[in-house]
C-alpha cells in the first residue's frame, strides 16, 4: 500500500510505500524506484523541495536524496519519526518524533541536530515560510511549537479531535489547522499566538474540519471537511466561498499546485478532483 506521498521538485510525485520503496512517478507514469529499505520497513513520511532535495523517513532514519536520487545521508532520531518538513529554503530539514522534534542542516559537514524538546508523541510538523518557528501536532488534541530564536515554548490547545493537518499562510502570518468545527488560524505575529485566542473561520455546523492547505501566494485558506465539503477562505476577510459541495465522504487530502492555480482534493470513499481556479481569457 502506498503510504505517504508528495509532490516531488519540479515535477511528479514521491511516494513511500508498506513494501520499504521510494518511488518516483513522472508525470508520464514512469515509475523509478530511488530506493528500497531492507527488512520489514516501512516508507512512512516523503517530502521534497523546489531545489532538488527530496527525504523519506523510515522507521527511526530521514534518508535525504539529491535532485539525481542520489543519497545523501541518513539522519538519525531518538524513536519513529512522525512527519517530516522541509524549511522554504531547502537548507533545513525536521523530524517529528516522541518526546518532540530535529531540525537538521541537510548540508552540514557533521550532522547535529538541534533538539527541540517537549514530552508527548509529535506527529504532522511545519516550518514557518521565514523558518523562525516549528510546530508539530501531537496525539493529543493540541498544537506544540518552538521559537527557534530562544527556544520559547509554544502550547496549542483545546482541539475536539486530533489535527492531522497544519499549513502556514503565504507570509506566515497564520498557521491553518484541522481537528475542530471550524478553520482555527493561529496568529504568528506580533509575538506569536501564545495568550492569544485563535481565529475561527467557516464553522457553527457542527461538522469536522478534516484538512487545510494554504494558498501558496495569497492569504487565502482552503479547507476540507468530513461531509465532503470543500471551501476557501480569505483570512483577513472571513470571506468564504464553496469549491465542492458535501456527499462524497470526508476530505482526506488537499493541496494546491505552485501556481495556486488548481486545487485538488481527495475523500476517504475514493473520490478525487482537480479544481481549475484559474482565470479565463
Amino acid at each position: 500500500a502506498c503510504l505517504s506521498l508528495c509532490a516531488d521538485a519540479k515535477d511528479g510525485f514521491l511516494s513511500g510505500g508498506d513494501d520499504g520503496r521510494l518511488l518516483r512517478v513522472a508525470p508520464d507514469g514512469t515509475v523509478e524506484e530511488l530506493h528500497k529499505a531492507g527488512g520489514m520497513k516501512w516508507v512512512d513520511h516523503v517530502a521534497a523541495h523546489e531545489s532538488g532535495v527530496r527525504a523519506a523517513a523510515i522507521g527511526k532514519q530521514i534518508h535525504l536524496f539529491d535532485g539525481k536520487g542520489q543519497a545523501l545521508k541518513v539522519l538519525t532520531h531518538p524513536s519513529s519519526v512522525g512527519g517530516i518538513a522541509f524549511d522554504a529554503k531547502g537548507k533545513r530539514v525536521a523530524g517529528s518524533h516522541y518526546n518532540g522534534a530535529s531540525l537538521w542542516f541537510v548540508a552540514a559537514k557533521e550532522d547535529k541536530p538541534r533538539l527541540l524538546e517537549w514530552k508527548g508523541s509529535h506527529t504532522a510538523i511545519a516550518i514557518s515560510p521565514d523558518g523562525t518557528h516549528v510546530v508539530t501536532a501531537m496525539q493529543e488534541n493540541a498544537l506544540h511549537g518552538w521559537r527557534l530564536s530562544d527556544g520559547q515554548h509554544m502550547r496549542m490547545s483545546g482541539y475536539p479531535s486530533k489535527t492531522k493537518f497544519l499549513s502556514f499562510s503565504a507570509k506566515g502570518r497564520w498557521l491553518a489547522t484541522s481537528g475542530a468545527d471550524s478553520v482555527v488560524l493561529w496568529p504568528f505575529f506580533g509575538g506569536g499566538p501564545m495568550g492569544k485566542a485563535p481565529t475561527e473561520l467557516a464553522g457553527g455546523d457542527n461538522v469536522f474540519c478534516t484538512a487545510v492547505a494554504c494558498h501558496p501566494q495569497h492569504e487565502i485558506v482552503a479547507a476540507g471537511f468530513a461531509d465532503g465539503l470543500v471551501l476557501m477562505a480569505e483570512i483577513a476577510s472571513g470571506k468564504v466561498v464553496p469549491v465542492a459541495a458535501p456527499g462524497h465522504g470526508p476530505i482526506s487530502a488537499l493541496g494546491w499546485n505552485p501556481a495556486g492555480t488548481h486545487l485538488a482534493f481527495g475523500t476517504e470513499t475514493g473520490f478525487a478532483a482537480l479544481v481549475d481556479l484559474s482565470k479565463r481569457a
